[in-house]
């Protein structure tokens, strides 16, 4: 990676233990992924009831002026990472336009947006002018894997996140495998319970707002068709439509270096509004819409 990327990650000092595997010692050991269903948190909620813990309301906000004179641009991005969660992880694969450099990375900006065509977006920061591996890949090839991180191999995953040198691979530093796809030249890794081949679709280039910097180029968001999907096969079920949340173990990212795991859900049935309002009292809260209640 380029040594800019390499100042951010200091400027950005995600790290916020001195000693590590001491922190980590002491904590409780990580125990096996039981995933169960619960009851929602609150069974007998009615409609109209609002939230379950009234006490919020009298809790009291702060405004926040992300362009505000003194603000660093690093503490909008711990912010957002911190409030913004939890977020899936796309673990990119590409290859370079020759195909003889291969590149793997997570990444923490990254999430589905339309079905048909299935459409995904990945973010990266920094301008295209100082484009990293994966985005000057896609950039050149129009083609990379998406595999979604799980317990199974989340160390390997993290580990491809170091700062290497352009040029070294993240893949050997892994020790995670490599499989071909069907349709693009990048490598899916083998350990992802779900994968998924894909071709750019667009990208569009972001210029900072900031007064300080305001023609900075800041990012990049790239929207990604995706073009074959691979799941594990006890992970999805018989019909090719459902995949088993117990088998996948997803993670998840959320603020600093911190990852989240799922282990328990619970199930909220979508209200049909024609039946609801059968009630008489659930009818009655059928208004016209205007401005909010808190105005």
């Amino acid at each position: 990676m380029a040594s800019g990327k390499m100042d951010a990650e200091k400027e950005i000092k995600r790290n916020p233990h001195g000693d590590f595997k001491a922190v980590e010692a002491s904590r409780p050991p990580f125990e096996p992924n039981n995933f169960h269903f619960t009851q929602a948190p609150k069974p007998d909620w009615k409609p109209g009831s609002g939230p379950n813990e009234p006490s919020s309301l009298r809790k009291k906000h702060r405004q926040i002026d992300p362009y505000a004179e003194g603000r660093p641009v690093a503490q909008n991005y711990k912010m957002l990472i911190s409030a913004i969660v939890p977020r899936p992880v796309g673990f990119v694969s590409t290859v370079n336009a020759d195909g003889k450099s291969t590149n793997l990375a997570p990444f923490s900006y990254f999430n589905l947006m339309n079905h048909d065509p299935p459409v995904f977006v990945l973010g990266f920061a920094g301008g295209m002018d100082k484009a990293k591996d994966t985005l000057k890949n896609l950039l050149e090839t129009k083609e990379c894997t998406i595999n979604l991180i799980t317990e199974e191999y989340i160390e390997a995953a993290n580990y491809t996140s170091i700062n290497a040198p352009e040029g070294i691979s993240e893949w050997s530093f892994s020790g995670l495998h490599g499989v071909k796809s069907s349709i693009v030249k990048p490598d899916r890794v083998q350990e992802a319970v779900f994968s998924i081949e894909g071709k750019l679709i667009s990208t569009h280039e972001w210029t900072s707002k900031n007064p300080a910097t305001p023609d900075k180029k800041t990012g990049v968001t790239a929207f990604v068709e995706g073009v074959k999907f691979w799941a594990r096969e006890d992970a999805i079920d018989e019909q090719g439509v459902l995949i088993d949340p117990a088998v996948l173990k997803p993670i998840s990212r959320l603020g600093g270096i911190t990852y989240g795991r799922t282990t328990q859900a619970f199930e909220l049935p979508r209200p049909d509004y024609d039946e609801v309002t059968k009630d008489p009292e659930i009818a009655e809260l059928a208004k016209p819409k205007g401005p909010s209640q808190s105005e």
